[in-house]
This record gives C-alpha cells, structure tokens and sequence, in this order.
C-alpha cells in the first residue's frame, strides 16, 4: 500500500514521543542514556552535538542499531533509553519509530538541535 511522508511522519509522531529539552536533560542525568543525532555530518560539523551524543546519520540508523549487523555501534543497546533529534525533528521522529520498529522500547524524539542550543543545553564542538 502507498503512503506519504506526510502519513509516515504521523505514524512516526504517534509511536514516539516529542520531548522538550528539559525532559531531556532530566533523563540524560539519570544516565544509561544514549542521544543520537541522526543530522548529515556536515550539519553536525557546522554546529556542533548535543553534548555526548552519537552522531549516525539517518541513512545508517538501523545499520549501526541492529545488533545483527556487521555495522552494529555498540553504544546501542536496546535495555537504555535512547533520544534522537534532528535539525527540525522529522527526521528523528522516523529515526524514532525505525528504532522502535527494531525492538527498542524506551525511544523518544528531542526534535530539533537548535531548541537544545537555545535552551541552554551542552553542545560538543565537532
């Protein structure tokens, strides 16, 4: 069946909670927290993480997710909570759902980088 990106953006936003960046902030501070920003690296260059994240582009998501990929990233692990965002949050909320789809259970969307940044929040320079 077709769809749209518009109808799986929605699907993606009802499986994945957007959280503020104060939300966050309290999880992270919790710990066994994994934030993943899922930009294209030359955004990432140009403006810098979330402070700690895991930069994996979008594209490389479920590669870098699947622990049955020769790909796997070991930051991974499906027992942690994980944070993705985006430079709008559109991408994350797909990201979201995609890591949702592969057995992740605590998965939240933190929207855009820049809401991060104007909160106040840490940024590692790249």
């Amino acid at each position: 069946m077709a769809t749209t990106v518009k109808e799986m953006l929605e699907a993606a936003n009802a499986a994945v909670p957007r959280i503020t960046p104060a939300q966050a902030h309290d999880m992270m501070a919790k710990g066994d927290t994994l934030v993943v920003d899922v930009r294209d690296a030359p955004e990432v260059e140009k403006s810098g993480k979330v402070a700690g994240a895991v930069h994996v582009s979008r594209g490389m998501l479920e590669f870098r997710a699947d622990p049955q990929s020769p790909y796997h990233d070991k930051n991974f692990a499906k027992d942690k909570t994980v944070l993705v965002y985006c430079a709008s949050g559109g991408r994350s909320a797909l990201a979201g759902k995609a890591l949702k789809d592969l057995g992740y259970e605590r998965v939240y969307n933190l929207g855009a980088f820049k809401d991060w940044a104007d909160s106040g929040g840490a940024v590692d320079k790249v």
